[in-house]
């Protein structure tokens, strides 16, 4: 069976999960600078992790349907080095740093990553600015 035809569909998935991705990530930070406890409500535990799943998983599909993949393609090699770099920036933020000030600069910096990531996705280059 070929995912060819799919690739519309899977791309609309993706692209959906990175804005969802996105939003929680962002709210996940306000919270945190607010000292919000809605921090701490299981959903939003949970949510991120689930759609970041879909979000690597459509990710990985839409690669082996285009035939591009990490080491070989500058292009996802970059958006690939972006993701690990992103997550763990937002690991600091949210799990690691303890002074608040550090958790906004780490926050901050995962978004001028992630920016970099979407930039990279759509221009298909590993130096998009």
């Amino acid at each position: 069976m070929t995912l060819v035809p799919w690739y519309p569909w899977i791309k609309a998935l993706h692209v959906t999960t990175v804005a969802l991705s996105y939003s929680l990530f962002a709210t996940r930070g306000v919270w945190m600078l607010r000292e919000s406890a809605l921090l701490r409500r299981r959903w939003v535990r949970v949510v991120p992790h689930v759609n970041d799943t879909v979000l690597l998983a459509s990710g990985i599909t839409l690669a082996v349907i285009i035939h591009q993949y990490p080491g070989v393609d500058p292009w996802l090699t970059a958006k690939l080095t972006g993701l690990v770099v992103y997550i763990l920036m937002g690991m600091m933020a949210f799990r690691f740093a303890r002074r608040r000030w550090l958790r906004t600069v780490f926050w901050i910096a995962a978004q001028v990553v992630f920016l970099y990531i979407v930039a990279v996705a759509l221009t298909k280059r590993p130096f998009p600015f």
